[in-house]
């Protein structure tokens, strides 16, 4: 009896094995075979900006790669966190990919009491893009020319008004950083987006404002604004070569050397096979007169990186940008 029991584990467990090493196998083949239908890039931004664009260049390369469409939605609204769920609860068969940013895989666990995902858990890095320096900008009925010191002794005699691009962002820290630094009061104001941010700084209904160099080169070229700081170790050599950093100006908390990014992310469990596939054909799309436009427009030190990159910006800036957020003592959302 003992040895048919024996011969009975062994036939169920060899039919087990089977079965487990031909699962296996049929995914390695839809892996290897992938894409054989169109794929679906959800962003949770609108049309126009960095993430929309990083997404809509990236699949127009791949598309010409792959022979397949890859497809552009934008599922706008609640920080990212409607497209974010969507595609934490897809299937991770490489269809369904997110692209999003920092705040999405950051800041919004500090932002909104309930968030519908984990960033940590539920998604797999592909890839990311730098969302450039974020310069500083001052109104041109701040006095003076000599850099941040001027916005600093303006507001120390006057109410500045401080332009952000949402409670939590970059802008946002900046803000407080320097009234805690400098013993200021600037008000910070948020907005929705760039555009209305910087049409009131350009309008002098701010004072100051902080955000990417290609959403305020309006204003710039204009003659209403003028740069009076970067963030970063490095200056802004591509578009802003003579504004110095606050490193530079001597400030020096790490918060002003945070960096923030757009990316890309899938559901976890995606196999690796596709996740490959994708972040090496976003990073050959760097080649292309496209993404070289991109770079360029946007000032940027570098275009698209790969998911190592990715990997390892999440593991060295995640955890500052959560912190620097948590220290807003914002009550949550």
């Amino acid at each position: 009896m003992s040895g048919f029991l024996n011969r009975r584990s062994f036939v169920r467990g060899a039919s087990g094995a089977a079965l487990a090493g031909g699962l296996a196998a049929t995914a390695r083949a839809q892996a290897t075979a992938w894409p054989t239908r169109p794929v679906r890039f959800v962003c949770g931004y609108a049309a126009g900006g960095l993430t929309d664009i990083m997404a809509r260049v990236t699949a127009e390369y791949l598309g010409e790669k792959y022979k397949q469409p890859f497809v552009v939605e934008n599922k706008t609204g609640a920080g990212s966190m409607i497209a974010a769920e969507l595609v934490a609860k897809a299937a991770p068969d490489g269809y369904t990919i997110l692209f999003t940013n920092s705040t999405a895989m950051f800041q919004n666990r500090v932002i909104f009491k309930n968030v519908p995902y984990d960033a940590d858990k539920d998604f797999t890095p592909i890839a990311m893009l730098s969302a450039g320096k974020v310069p500083l900008f001052v109104h041109k009925s701040v006095p003076g020319n000599s850099g941040l010191a001027d916005l600093i002794a303006y507001a120390k005699t006057n109410k500045v008004s401080f332009g952000t691009t949402g409670p939590g962002s970059l802008a946002h820290i900046f803000c407080v950083k320097l009234n805690e630094i400098f013993g200021l009061s600037m008000e910070p104001v948020h907005y929705r987006g760039e555009a209305p941010m910087w049409a009131d700084l350009s309008a002098g209904t701010t004072q100051a404002a902080n955000s990417t160099y290609l959403g305020a080169l309006s204003a710039l070229q204009a003659g209403n604004i003028r740069p009076v700081a970067v963030p970063t170790r490095t200056r802004m050599t591509r578009k802003l070569p003579d504004v110095k950093t606050f490193l530079e100006q001597g400030v020096t908390h790490p918060y002003f050397l945070m960096e923030s990014m757009v990316c890309c992310v899938a559901p976890t469990g995606t196999p690796d096979d596709i996740v490959r596939k994708l972040s090496d054909g976003m990073v050959e799309a760097n080649d292309t007169p496209r993404v070289k436009g991109l770079v360029d427009q946007f000032g940027l030190d570098q275009g698209i990186q790969g998911r190592a990159d990715f990997a390892t910006f999440i593991k060295e800036m995640g955890p500052q940008l959560v912190s620097s957020v948590r220290e807003l003592n914002l009550t949550p959302q």
